[in-house]
């Protein structure tokens, strides 16, 4: 617990499941979100901002920041869409590992000899950041044009109106699984903590202090709808990926698709029975369409071990995991 610079959390599922297979694509993994994150500062009980504004991590003190304009998702994936501004763009990708990137590695490795302990740690993890950036560069260029061409229209910007904004981030994610950009990705509809109001469905409470709802009827009728909202976007994604057609069958037959909220009380900050939900056929390795039951205090880690190992990068644990969650496949 901590609201200073010594964050320590761990290494998200995504980000196990990005170091283990995303060479295989242009981009490792890809972090959404509807508000922006923060890296430093307090933003409930002493807690860093860092820990509520991100759910991807690819190191216990490395948060992977989440792009919230659409349009910057769709020039990253596509340029402005067709092959010879991709082209230029690649141009000046390389042009900018040359000139910037080796530079401000050596600039750093100069500097790591006159730094303590903590730093050089600190320092290490920008340096592999950059490393990262540089892999991705060199995975652009050689992949040069193998994007498809995406019938799409680039987005303006974020929306003023909260539901066509998670829809157009919702496109996004098809389109850079659709195109094979990437196979790994995390979307944010809120931080965790936020107060947002939902004005467009006549809830003109904050979301935060709703969530405290003191067994209310009245705010527990309106965290409902909040609840309803959210769902109803998730629906939209669902729909849109089982529209989109994807080898034998569609887009949702080949994904996994993993949705909840890491609390299942706010008004307790109770972190058991979590609202969970797993959609999509993910190959054949998962049976959807039912309610599948698990003991009592099971990690919800339990759930992430079972879709790594259906996603081809099984591991021996992540976080507080005790074993694989039986029942995702008949």
């Amino acid at each position: 617990k901590t609201d200073g610079s010594n964050i320590r959390s761990g290494v998200s599922v995504d980000q196990v499941a990005a170091q283990a297979a995303g060479r295989a694509t242009r981009f490792a993994s890809l972090e959404l979100g509807c508000e922006q994150g923060r890296t430093a500062g307090g933003c409930d009980s002493g807690y860093s901002c860092a820990y509520s504004s991100n759910i991807a991590w690819s190191s216990e003190s490395t948060p992977v920041g989440k792009e919230i304009n659409p349009r910057f998702v769709f020039d990253r994936l596509f340029g402005d869409g067709d092959a010879a501004a991709m082209s230029s763009h690649q141009q000046r990708r390389e042009a900018l590992k040359n000139s910037i990137l080796d530079f401000i590695a050596d600039d750093a490795r100069r500097l790591q000899a006159q730094l303590g302990q903590n730093d050089r740690r600190k320092l290490e993890e920008y340096l592999n950041g950059v490393r990262e950036v540089e892999r991705r560069i060199e995975g652009t260029a050689s992949q040069a044009g193998l994007v498809a061409d995406v019938e799409y229209p680039v987005p303006a910007g974020i929306p003023g109106d909260y539901g066509e904004h998670i829809r157009l981030l919702c496109d996004m994610m098809v389109l850079a699984f659709q195109t094979d950009s990437t196979r790994i990705a995390t979307f944010m509809f809120a931080n965790a903590g936020s107060n947002r109001s939902y004005r467009q469905i006549d809830v003109a409470d904050g979301h935060h202090d709703l969530s405290h709802h003191g067994g209310d009827a009245v705010k527990h009728a309106k965290i409902r709808r909040i609840n309803q909202f959210h769902v109803a976007q998730l629906s939209y994604l669902l729909q849109k990926m089982k529209a989109t057609p994807d080898g034998h069958g569609n887009l949702l037959d080949n994904t996994t698709i993993c949705y909840g909220s890491g609390l299942s009380d706010g008004n307790r900050h109770n972190n058991e029975n979590l609202p969970i939900l797993v959609a999509g056929h993910g190959g054949g390795a998962v049976d959807p369409g039912r309610h599948v039951r698990v003991p009592s205090e099971t990690p919800v880690c339990n759930l992430f071990m079972s879709m790594l190992d259906r996603f081809g990068t099984p591991v021996d644990y992540v976080g507080d995991s005790t074993g694989r969650m039986s029942g995702l496949q008949i």
